[in-house]
């Protein structure tokens, strides 16, 4: 299963991004293989709207059937809820971390947005 996760680096040892839309990056996860691809965001980081919305039709593209991110808002949440992509939220850890925490089922699975639109 590919999983994106928001991370403030370009590897597994980096922080989860607790923003979405403005994430840094995007670590792609294959979870079977441990293999991950780096989707760059920075087109996103200082749009002035429709940062949520873009972010999620990047992940849409990259194949990602789950997202784990610290927040999402409804936008986004609309966007990848529409695509089939499940979105779980994590607390401040490495990507690594949060993956193990995703394949151990200890991560949950959110029903919406937590964030109102707009968030920086």
């Amino acid at each position: 299963m590919k999983v994106a996760v928001t991370s403030q680096g370009k590897d597994m040892e980096s922080q989860v991004d607790p923003r979405f839309g403005r994430a840094q990056y995007f670590l792609v996860v294959d979870t079977e293989t441990g293999e991950s691809q780096v989707v760059d965001n920075q087109q996103n980081l200082n749009a002035p709207s429709g940062a949520g919305i873009q972010a999620a039709q990047n992940i849409v593209n990259a194949g990602a059937e789950a997202i784990i991110t610290g927040n999402v808002g409804p936008k986004a949440y609309m966007v990848l809820s529409t695509a089939g992509i499940k979105v779980y939220l994590s607390g401040s850890v490495t990507v690594s971390q949060a993956v193990q925490e995703f394949k151990n089922g200890k991560l949950e699975e959110t029903g919406g947005a937590n964030r109102e639109g707009h968030w920086v």
